[in-house]
């Protein structure tokens, strides 16, 4: 196990800063007192606390191979590219995000979701074996729909549309959904730094199971501009599948469970995600 105290000591790199999980990982770091690299495609605002370095995995800046640790929410693939090249010799502790899309996107019937799937089963792996090959003790995390800080690419655009055209869809959905904070995504990555399920790729869903049309119709209701409820029933829903290919995967699972089995975060991490009760902050852009 990594010493607490030791990894607190040297720099964290942030892979993936600017994402919404960063967004609440970041200051968790600096609170902590951990000196933080953050790694981002685009420059960003300056933070106290916070070395800004712009760039991606598997080529980043020379000052990134100054990392202890690393937390990764950037491709898999470049992550194990870069462990595997030798980089940052000092390395002793590594987490990263995957998704619950490894196993939801498995047997889709779109070619390009199925892709998704494999390219997460495979990223993981790698990472697995290069961390592996050099002693670097690894968590990986499999977060289900990721919202909190109107950065994602499911929910917020949703809601973004309905405030615009002030009308919200509110598809039907028997399947159940499990939205995640990214706010407790993050203290995941954080309890996972300290060593205690190293060598575990680990499920991370929300605290509250329901089903996606009831999702739909709380992210409605959270909304600070009044919105005309426009409901889809299934058999327009089922048409839709048949008549546009590309939405017939999202489509399709609507009547599918898109869960995670929290057991081994709450007995390995101690984290209990919230339920998801969303207020209008998490739609909204926001500064760190």
């Amino acid at each position: 196990m990594v010493d607490v105290e030791s990894w607190q000591r040297a720099p964290v790199l942030v892979c993936g800063a600017s994402s919404q999980i960063g967004f609440f990982l970041l200051p968790q770091l600096v609170r902590a007192g951990v000196p933080v690299l953050a790694l981002s495609r685009k420059p960003q605002t300056v933070a106290v606390g916070v070395t800004w370095l712009q760039g991606a995995l598997p080529g980043p800046p020379a000052t990134a191979n100054t990392a202890g640790s690393v937390c990764c929410f950037a491709p898999l693939d470049a992550l194990a590219a870069w462990i595997e090249a030798g980089a940052a010799t000092s390395l002793k502790r590594m987490v990263a995000t995957s998704s619950m899309s490894a196993e939801s996107k498995q047997a889709s019937p779109v070619a390009s979701e199925r892709e998704v799937s494999r390219r997460l089963h495979e990223g993981e792996a790698a990472v697995a074996r290069a961390c592996q090959r050099r002693g670097i003790a690894w968590t990986i995390l499999r977060p289900t729909l990721i919202y909190g800080a109107a950065r994602d690419r499911s929910l917020t655009p949703l809601a973004r549309r309905a405030m615009r055209w002030r009308v919200f869809g509110l598809p039907a959905g028997s399947g159940l959904r499990q939205p995640v904070h990214a706010a407790d995504v993050a203290q995941a990555v954080v309890r996972a730094l300290d060593g205690g399920a190293a060598g575990h790729v680990i499920p991370i869903g929300g605290g509250e199971r329901l089903p996606a049309a009831e999702m739909f119709a709380r992210v409605h209701a959270s909304l600070r501009v009044h919105t005309l409820p426009l409901r889809v029933p299934a058999p327009l829903i089922r048409v839709g599948a048949r008549l546009v290919p590309p939405m017939r995967g999202a489509l399709t699972r609507l009547r599918q469970d898109l869960i995670a089995d929290n057991g081994e975060l709450e007995r390995l991490l101690g984290v209990h995600p919230r339920p998801f009760r969303p207020g209008p902050e998490c739609w909204e852009p926001a500064e760190p």
